[in-house]
């Protein structure tokens, strides 16, 4: 199947990756129908920093992802649905994880619902590599055992299970996607590169929680082409599948690596509230990729130096969204 020319619908479109997806699908010729998260402000997030070409060819539709009768009107009509739209914040996980569990759980199932009803040809579901917990061994392929450490982690897991279940119990052509930790302009400062960045380019010393966890880390665009590629496969539906670099960093590693980006030092110190609970912190996150190349031939072509050099020019011409003085959750 090719997304040239189908309607396609992308919840969560208002987000760092959901953005940059539109822009990828259009680009491919997609008809895209945008689902953002509705506000009395009308604002839609990152979706607002698209060039205005690519705009002026979305159809932006808002409500809420807990609203079965508005995900059902949103999913009518349309061929393929990229299915984002999460509550992603771990911390916020931890103060609020019944409002965690009722978007991503139950949201989900709102969004599988409407494709059965609209008949879409194919719909990518959205995991995460938190579901995995601390890799009990490396690098760690879709076999890996599932031990979600926070409520966001296991609310993912759920909705993963139960898009899979869609497929095994109504033939729903549903596949899941699970990006390890995916960074690049737009993104919010709850994650820690941009947090890194923003909080460097205004001050001497940065304040971040545990350093020594490391990361599987993949630039936004490679990670979007995975998103296209996986739907376009005809050989995805019912299967899981990682995108990640197939290398890992360290916290402090990457610190190192915005030192020298920048061209001087950076002086951390450790903010206890910035910790995870012991047993929730996820120490060590590796990714094998492998299942996405033999299946649809992803294969990352962004360097860590590299997509951090993008990511920094991108932030320095928009420091003024970010409040580097607070605790992002």
């Amino acid at each position: 199947m090719r997304i040239r020319g189908r309607k396609v619908l992308v919840t969560g479109a208002g987000g760092f990756v959901g953005s940059h997806l539109v822009e990828a699908l259009v680009r491919r010729g997609a008809k895209v129908r945008a689902f953002v998260h509705y506000n009395s402000r009308n604002d839609w997030g990152m979706l607002e920093d698209l060039p205005r070409n690519v705009m002026k060819t979305i159809e932006v539709v808002a409500g809420d992802l807990k609203d079965a009768d508005c995900i059902r009107e949103a999913a009518r009509g349309q061929q393929v649905i990229f299915h984002l739209a999460a509550l992603i914040g771990i911390p916020y996980s931890y103060i609020n994880p019944r409002d965690v569990v009722d978007t991503n759980v139950n949201g989900t199932l709102n969004v599988l619902n409407a494709a059965l009803d609209s008949g879409a040809e194919k719909i990518v579901h959205t995991s995460t590599s938190e579901i995995y917990g601390t890799a009990q061994y490396v690098p760690m392929d879709e076999k890996h055992p599932v031990n979600p450490q926070s409520p966001y982690a296991a609310s993912k897991l759920g909705a993963d299970l139960l898009a899979l279940s869609f497929h095994r119990s109504f033939d729903l052509p549903v596949g899941v996607i699970r990006p390890f930790n995916v960074f690049g302009p737009r993104q919010s400062a709850r994650a820690v590169i941009p947090s890194i960045i923003t909080q460097a380019l205004l001050k001497k010393k940065i304040n971040l929680g545990s350093v020594y966890p490391t990361r599987d880390l993949t630039f936004v665009r490679d990670t979007v082409n995975g998103f296209v590629d996986f739907a376009e496969c005809e050989k995805t539906a019912g299967e899981v599948a990682n995108l990640g670099s197939e290398h890992e960093v360290s916290i402090d590693q990457i610190v190192t690596l915005v030192s020298d980006c920048l061209g001087r030092k950076i002086q951390i110190q450790r903010e206890r509230r910035r910790i995870r609970p012991e047993k929730s912190e996820v120490e060590r996150l590796f990714s094998d990729s492998s299942r996405a190349k033999e299946l649809f031939g992803w294969i990352p072509s962004t360097s860590l130096k590299r997509g951090i050099e993008h990511t920094i020019s991108w932030l320095e011409k928009n420091l003024k969204r970010y409040k580097e003085n607070i605790y992002n959750i």
